[in-house]
């Protein structure tokens, strides 16, 4: 049932993405005097197909995972002399351009219209204020402490500790000093803190700015539970079983995850003794946590997935109201800063500043779509916006066969005063579909090796 929700989920976004997509190129085409022959979105066997006045046919295939819009054009078939006004490439450079840039633009207006929905019953997160710090992290040899609220990064205002996380994105893969400013409670006297790193978080699989400086907020821990267990793994082998509460640990209590997680990451090869509550009974268990390297270190692990229940101090809780004016420049924003985020990703990427086993592909874009689907319909919408943006972005890239290697070539054309022979697109096109297969091949494999 589960994997069937989360294929649903996943054909719900992409199909959503997509036909918006589709159709900014064939709402701009037909204003632009375009013939569209054909408006399909999805592959293989077509599911319905209807005409319009204007004779385009309309395809709903059977997978949803992709599209197209099929505009007249010569170079792809004969155009009778009637209809040679009507094709696309007869078109001036700057209505093509039009034309083609209308699907990413599509896209970001449609994360826009999903973050607008988002803000409208308003906004809640957690102030910066630091609840614990990790014996000998990073945060701790610079300093933090306890109850510390960090207001400022590189110069940039910090209020809810999402704006920690990206102004920190920012300095992985970075040599040098990250310039923290931070006051203490009840003061207004304001304390550079600067901390030091190298090559900061340069080959980490699954980086963790926060996690890696060793700071989070404060958290009153209610519950901690087994949201699942591998069956390849130290928990399963111990007889741990998915819904199982932990309640101690070596006799212990657990009341902090961090502390937790720390534990049995220390404990690797070793014996521990967990307690847990099932079906109303409390059990011991003597786990031997699993020896396995993570981000370069040799770390304990259970092969489990821990699911919380608790609450952030409500004195730390920052909670924003919008109307349905006041969420629109919100929205702006949010579009705005997350664009900047996956474009900035890619950069990293590129540089290297960022590992490229970060890099996702299908496998985890499905997964992460049941998951968000079924922690809310709000965090649905949030992924699909997020996934929205990630293809507007993609598709401006300068890469021959996505929309923004058509842009190069016209800009190009409007530079040279003709267009870019037929033959150097070709090569392009073929470069471009190689590059493209080569990143799905390597984010797939990814996907396969990555614990989830």
């Amino acid at each position: 049932m589960a994997l069937l929700q989360t294929l649903f989920y996943t054909f719900i976004a992409l199909g959503v993405l997509v036909t918006i997509h589709e159709f900014g190129h064939f709402w701009v085409a037909r204003r632009c005097g375009v013939k569209v022959e054909r408006f399909s979105i999805g592959f293989g066997t077509p599911l319905l197909k209807w005409r319009d006045k204007r004779d385009t046919e309309f395809v709903l295939a059977l997978l949803p995972l992709g599209g197209y819009v099929k505009m007249l054009d010569e170079r792809e078939g004969t155009v009778t002399d009637a209809e040679r006004l009507y094709s696309f490439n007869s078109k001036s450079v700057w209505q093509r351009i039009a034309i083609v840039s209308a699907g990413p633009i599509a896209n970001f207006i449609l994360a826009f219209f999903a973050f607008w929905l988002i803000f409208l019953a308003g906004e809640r997160d957690l102030a910066p204020v630091v609840g614990q710090v990790k014996a000998g992290s990073l945060a701790e040899q610079a300093g933090f402490e306890s109850g510390m609220e960090i207001v400022a990064i590189a110069g940039q205002s910090t209020t809810t500790w999402t704006e920690v996380s990206r102004k920190l994105f920012d300095f992985i893969g970075t040599t040098g000093e990250i310039p923290f400013v931070v006051t203490y409670q009840d003061s207004t006297i304001e304390y550079e803190m600067p901390v030091t790193v190298s090559a900061w978080l340069r080959d980490s699989q699954e980086p963790s700015p926060l996690r890696d400086l060793g700071v989070s907020p404060p958290f009153e821990l209610d519950t901690l539970s087994l949201a699942g267990v591998a069956e390849d793994g130290a928990g399963y082998d111990a007889g741990l079983r998915a819904g199982d509460r932990l309640v101690a640990i070596n006799g212990e209590t657990i009341t902090d995850i961090n502390k937790f997680v720390a534990r049995i990451a220390s404990s690797a090869e070793s014996k521990v003794m967990l307690d847990v509550e099932r079906d109303s009974q409390r059990l011991t268990f003597e786990v031997v946590p699993q020896l396995v390297e993570r981000d370069g270190e040799q770390v304990g692990q259970l092969g489990v997935q821990l699911a919380s229940t608790g609450k952030f101090p409500e004195q730390h809780m920052r909670d924003i109201d919008y109307n349905v004016l006041t969420a629109i420049p919100r929205s702006i924003r949010e579009t705005y800063q997350s664009s900047a985020f996956v474009l900035k990703s890619i950069g990293k990427l590129v540089v290297g500043d960022l590992s490229p086993k970060n890099l996702s592909g299908p496998i985890t874009i499905a997964k992460v779509a049941g998951d968000s689907a079924r922690s809310g319909i709000d965090n649905f919408i949030r992924f699909v916006a997020i996934l929205s943006i990630m293809l507007g972005v993609m598709n401006l890239l300068p890469i021959p066969v996505l929309d923004g290697g058509h842009l190069m070539y016209y800009f190009i054309e409007v530079i040279k005063g003709s267009p870019v022979s037929d033959r150097i697109q070709m090569v392009g096109y073929k470069v471009g579909f190689s590059m493209l297969m080569g990143l799905m091949v390597f984010a797939t494999y990814n996907d396969i090796t990555r614990p989830f």
